[in-house]
């Protein structure tokens, strides 16, 4: 029976301590969702306020699509009540908006009766540079993406649900996205594999996990911490209970710390390696590493001298010389068209330079990860895909049972029989990574691999990158990620001239922003040429040098304070038992993490002084 409705909720409510709080203007009571043969989860309170920013988080298959269109409206319920404040407009952003049957993509923008005023989707459109006059058939994934960013933004919305919305995105549209949804007066619920993204913007999580929803009053930021203290409580009532069995079917949690713990050395080794490849760059600026070809662990696979590349009157690539050697792992970034792939195509040999040359070494031995996800034929089973049918599959020359090697890649080691078909398109993005990174090769090259990915994954993807003897290329606009994986970062800015920087996205960024400094500099000294030089100081005042020194320690003890008191309102319970308790730890916590954010900034302007002075 269908209990799904549409009550209405008064605007505001009663606190469990008497005083008022702004109701929810949306919420499902007792939610419940069949799926297949069983629930795919049953029992779920949830409420969004008028000001939420909340990050819906959880494994591929978990239900968040589909948790994201219960709430919208979209489907029904099998249990449970949808309420919502009379005159709320609820907006739902697709991860794959359908524009099939449209001309044009300005008539997927303005269809419907629920159509946004057309002057509104216009400035939104020249905003985010899509042309809603593209014909709609023929537009690209990013393309479609942004149209469908522009009807819902343009529709005036109180409640956003935004399913992978970075998705097809260039780094440039999802900065612009940041700073509309920064400045956003309603409410959002966002799913989306962008840590970055996530942590700038959301200030409560909900945690979809096993059937079951926790919230906290945590941003993304803080989500990690959040679940070693829930993974830790299960293990401890698990042995308190000596119910050990019932924690092993969920053999995934038992990974997570250590797989985390694993990362952080991959991390200090990525540094390490980031620092030799700095070694290796000539001066700030030149693209030539200058590097012996004669050790075996640093031979050169990939050798680029003076190449230009063009297409008509524009230039793709200009002048650009590179040495990639084994085991380096490069990150290409720049917003849509200004030549990723074309510089993609160059590296691998797919495609010729107009000048120069590019020699590739003759073992090498590529595998290539594209966006569309070709391999993956619907009718096919999980068996096919992996080993032909077989019960064994051969990785990297040494042979593992299917079901161990599922396990690996975070599935259930049950399902070597399902069809392609059924798979979210998350799951068969891990699927297509397991096949892959099972093929002997020594140059892997990735094209947008963070696409339709859980977290969890995200977190084996770079552990499995980080293993990797080879050589790796990776387009990619996800900056979290490659500052995660990568030891050089390509950068393009559509003139032709790429920006070769020992590191990931942030210090691309530094690099440019320091390119731009001494030129403001030059512009400000030439306009006040007539005035007298100020007068240098040669140290800090006492006072700041003193501040300078103190301010580290005092960043890490108020780091300490929210960590703890962001453990104590994890409680799930805290909300109704003491609402007191919640309410004073939630301000305390906006308080630390303002005076947090005050001390960095007052310890970076510090930081510059002493760099000037030095």
């Amino acid at each position: 029976m269908r209990l799904s409705g549409n009550r209405n909720l008064p605007r505001r409510n009663k606190t469990p301590n008497g005083s008022h709080m702004a109701a929810p203007i949306l919420a499902y009571e007792h939610l419940g969702l069949v799926q297949g043969s069983g629930w795919l989860f049953r029992d779920l309170d949830i409420h969004i306020g008028a000001r939420d920013r909340l990050a819906l988080i959880g494994r591929n298959g978990a239900g968040k699509t589909t948790l994201l269109k219960l709430l919208g409206g979209r489907i029904d319920a099998d249990e449970g009540r949808r309420t919502i404040v009379p005159g709320t407009r609820v907006i739902l952003l697709e991860q794959d908006p359908q524009v099939t049957g449209f001309a044009t993509l300005a008539d997927f923008v303005m269809a419907g009766d629920d159509a946004p005023e057309k002057h509104e989707a216009e400035a939104i459109a020249d905003q985010l540079g899509i042309d809603l006059s593209r014909d709609a058939a023929s537009a690209s994934g990013g393309e479609r993406r942004r149209a469908a960013i522009v009807r819902a933004l343009a529709q005036d919305p109180d409640v956003l649900l935004l399913d992978e919305p970075t998705n097809h995105l260039d780094i440039a549209a999802i900065e612009w996205l940041e700073n509309w949804l920064a400045r956003f007066r309603g409410a959002f619920v966002v799913i989306s594999h962008d840590r970055t993204f996530l942590t700038r913007l959301t200030k409560q999580t909900l945690w979809l996990d096993r059937g079951s929803i926790r919230r906290a009053e945590i941003g993304f930021g803080g989500f990690e911490a959040w679940t070693e203290t829930v993974y830790a409580e299960e293990a401890r009532n698990a042995e308190r209970l000596d119910a050990k069995l019932k924690l092993e079917e969920h053999w995934l949690l038992r990974g997570v710390t250590g797989r985390r713990r694993r990362n952080q050395g991959r991390l200090a080794k990525l540094k390490e390696m980031r620092a030799t490849r700095a070694a290796m760059l000539g001066p700030q600026g030149a693209a030539n590493l200058s590097i012996g070809t004669d050790d075996v662990r640093t031979k050169t696979v990939i050798d680029v001298k003076a190449v230009s590349k063009a297409f008509g009157d524009r230039t793709i690539i200009d002048n650009l010389s590179l040495r990639v050697t084994r085991g380096d792992r490069i990150g290409i970034v720049g917003k849509n068209g200004a030549g990723k792939t074309t510089l993609l195509k160059l590296l691998t040999g797919e495609v010729a330079p107009d000048s120069g040359h590019i020699r590739l070494a003759k073992t090498l031995n590529g595998i290539v990860i594209d966006q569309q996800r070709s391999l993956m034929s619907p009718e096919k089973t999980v068996r096919d895909v992996l080993c032909d049918g077989g019960e064994w599959i051969e990785v990297q020359g040494v042979k593992k049972h299917i079901q161990g090697y599922l396990k690996e890649f975070l599935f259930d080691p049950n399902m070597t029989e399902a069809r392609i078909a059924t798979l979210s398109g998350g799951e068969r993005s891990r699927l297509l990574l397991a096949r892959e990174f099972a093929r002997p090769s020594n140059l892997l090259v990735l094209d947008e691999p963070t696409n339709d990915l859980d977290l969890e994954t995200l977190d084996l993807l770079q552990e499995v990158i980080g293993d990797y003897d080879g050589t790796v290329l990776i387009v990619s606009h996800d900056r979290d990620f490659l500052d995660r994986t990568v030891t050089i970062t390509l950068g393009l800015d559509g003139s032709g001239h790429v920006d070769v920087v020992a590191g990931g996205y942030e210090d691309w960024e530094r690099q440019r922003s320091e390119r731009v400094a001494p030129k403001r500099a030059v512009a400000s000294k030439g306009s006040s040429a007539s005035a007298p030089p100020p007068t240098a100081r040669a140290k800090l005042s006492y006072k700041d040098q003193r501040e300078y020194d103190l301010l580290p320690k005092r960043i890490e003890e108020i780091d300490t304070v929210i960590k703890r008191n962001e453990a104590l309102l994890a409680d799930p319970t805290l909300y109704t038992r003491d609402f007191a308790r919640f309410q004073a730890l939630t301000n305390a916590i906006e308080r630390e993490r303002a005076e947090k954010e005050a001390a960095e900034l007052r310890w970076l302007e510090l930081a510059e002084q002493v760099e000037a002075l030095r």
